[in-house]
């Protein structure tokens, strides 16, 4: 299945969330936009103790798929389709040592071979996964500018300064079908947000929840592709 078929149904979403300074915490504002491509309307079926396992991409050298971002999404997507979502470190558990980093598959036609090896596939028809969804993405700090000091003396102490910064989050998830060995869907978050710090004697911080906001955004969006 190609890209082009799955962009036939694509959506896009777009949410800034912003929460004023109460107190002493706050949260700053977060822009999350979500694409989706899949390959027509339909909800995908989960036969009656059919499960879905989120697994997280770990293939580049440079970063990893924060594995409590994977648990954040498993528990978005099973909340909002009512699933049953096998936890990442049980699927690695019980597959060891297919899909770690140097042994995972990258496609379908990999994860077609690796099916047909009968002890592989005891593995993981045994926890009867009928979907695989694989995350790719990460979060970054891209910009900071700023300073805050402190200081101690005799009479006492403070800090004073304002600094911020920026980050960004970007994700994808593809959806495998195993019984089918067909790429069923793909859905793209990207959010950014800056966050502060403002210090006049106590340091106040202002945090944007960024990748709070791209799990809120990419669960819930992957939770509407299955039928409960």
């Amino acid at each position: 299945m190609t890209q082009g078929l799955l962009a036939r149904f694509p959506r896009s979403f777009m949410l800034c969330t912003i929460s004023f300074l109460l107190g002493t915490m706050g949260a700053g504002c977060t822009t999350t936009t979500v694409d989706e491509y899949r390959e027509d309307s339909k909800r995908l079926d989960l036969k009656n103790g059919e499960a879905i396992v989120v697994l997280g991409r770990r293939h580049a050298a440079q970063y990893e798929t924060e594995p409590d971002f994977i648990e954040c999404i498993g528990d978005k997507i099973g909340s909002a389709a009512r699933v049953d979502v096998v936890a990442e470190p049980e699927f690695m558990d019980a597959t060891y040592p297919w899909f770690e980093p140097r042994t995972a598959p990258l496609g379908l036609k990999r994860m077609g071979k690796m099916l047909r090896e009968p002890m592989i596939a005891e593995r993981i028809r045994g926890r009867h996964i009928r979907y695989m969804i694989w995350v790719d993405g990460s979060t970054e700090t891209t910009d900071r500018e700023g300073s805050v000091s402190c200081a101690i003396g005799p009479g006492g102490g403070g800090c004073f300064g304002f600094a911020t910064w920026e980050k960004e989050a970007v994700y994808e998830a593809v959806i495998w079908d195993l019984s089918t060995l067909l790429e069923q869907g793909r859905v793209k978050v990207k959010a950014k947000g800056s966050s502060y710090m403002v210090a006049v004697g106590l340091p106040v911080p202002i945090i944007a929840q960024v990748q709070g906001q791209a799990c809120e955004g990419i669960g819930n969006q992957l939770g509407t592709f299955f039928a409960g």
